[in-house]
């Protein structure tokens, strides 16, 4: 088994995340495939002085977010939480049997069935973007026009969250996001974004609407299952991973397929459901966007992939290398969309994996080959280097994407 001799546990040790290549921000870090294929794991230093285990290997992944002995729990090990404090816990950083019951009061508005009920509604929703992006010229900011409005509405007529707020709650998402933002700062965006939905709870209770914000006051505050303020921030989590996540997968799935042309045809000229469901999950699996996003403790002393982990220690789960993994599966580094992916981990493993990944399917598998097929000469209006990449944020993404078409 390796250990680290280090006597201060973070001297020398390298930063988390790793930088990405200014050449082609698409490829992992190097340092990723290193770790990947050392001995144990990879003790690394966080943006804020903290230090953590870094898992970069699929198996160690499913092992992780699968045993009993490691904890998502943000109340009990604090120094997983991006600001430090938090005045209360959402379902995802629960461990069970809370963070079962709450969920399952949601997972009935996330099922296959309903989403897929939705997709004549998020159909709609993307050739409105379209015309309204194409209506104003031969060019655009993908992602003002197009990537992030469209999830953002999306989310917002399932939660009830009024869409003529989504700039307040995307420029304070950014910095909870954001790594290099001070504690007190993403202390505060979080404070106010809860402030904000506690609002929005309490108007409900007044003036309820055909929501999940609505319904879970009415089915379960109600009743007493639920306080007013759990509902404020499990809905806050969900508005905040509705857009966030998609909206960057939306840009950089966009970005990808301009760079692979001939597989980009497969959306333009396919009419197989199952195909372009397939060169989704592919994409989802290659881009993996979620890349610093899901933390972990260890309850009691383990080994992680013949790494000695003690009880307490904080544990970085990084899915992107996971899911580049030759050992998971062959030539992983690259883009094949008429591969299988199955086994894929793109939205986590485990009892708590992504709830909004079948909206998220259902989002891209309607906005990427629509995008596509109605602009048919879609292409960047800048050369890629100019393109700024979200590198060091939570979720890896574009922060501009310049088209022309």
């Amino acid at each position: 088994m390796s250990t680290v001799t280090d006597p201060t546990g973070n001297l020398g040790l390298p930063d988390y995340p790793a930088a990405r290549s200014s050449r082609c921000p698409l490829d992992l870090p190097a340092e990723y495939e290193q770790w990947r294929l050392g001995d144990g794991l990879q003790k690394v230093r966080l943006w804020n002085g903290e230090t953590a285990w870094v898992v970069t290997r699929h198996e160690d992944v499913k092992f992780v977010l699968s045993d009993q002995r490691i904890s998502a729990d943000t109340l009990r090990y604090p120094r997983m939480h991006p600001s430090g404090d938090q005045q209360v816990p959402a379902f995802p950083r629960m461990d069970d049997p809370e963070h079962a019951r709450i969920r399952l009061m949601l997972t009935k508005d996330f099922t296959v069935k309903r989403m897929e009920a939705m997709r004549p509604q998020v159909r709609a929703l993307v050739d409105r973007f379209i015309d309204e992006m194409t209506a104003k010229g031969d060019s655009a900011d993908l992602v003002e026009a197009f990537a992030l409005p469209m999830p953002s509405l999306v989310i917002s007529l399932l939660l009830g969250v009024p869409y003529e707020d989504h700039e307040f709650f995307q420029k304070h998402s950014v910095t909870i996001n954001q790594p290099d933002v001070t504690p007190q700062d993403k202390s505060r965006a979080s404070a106010e974004l809860f402030g904000f939905l506690m609002e929005l709870v309490q108007r409900k209770q007044r003036e309820p609407g055909d929501d999940l914000i609505s319904r879970l006051i009415a089915e379960r505050v109600e009743t007493g299952e639920l306080k007013p303020e759990d509902v404020a921030m499990n809905g806050l989590v969900l508005l905040i991973a509705g857009h966030e996540t998609t909206a960057n997968m939306i840009g950089l799935g966009t970005l990808t397929l301009l760079e692979h042309p001939e597989q980009a045809a497969v959306f333009r000229d396919s009419d197989d459901p199952k195909a372009i469901a397939n060169a989704i999950e592919e994409l989802l699996r290659y881009l993996s966007i979620a890349q610093d996003m899901i933390w972990r403790a260890a309850h009691e002393d383990l080994v992680i992939g013949g790494q000695e982990v003690k009880a307490g220690d904080i544990i970085a789960v990084n899915l992107p290398a996971a899911n580049h993994d030759p050992a998971f599966m062959d030539n992983a580094g690259s883009l094949d969309i008429a591969r299988s992916t199955r086994g894929h981990i793109a939205f986590g493993y485990g009892i708590h994996q992504c709830l909004g990944q079948n909206l998220a399917r259902v989002e891209l598998t309607e906005a990427l080959p629509r995008l596509l097929r109605r602009l048919p000469g879609l292409r960047l209006a800048v050369p890629l280097e100019e393109v700024p990449f979200r590198s060091t944020m939570a979720a890896f993404g574009v922060h501009e994407l310049p088209v022309t078409w």
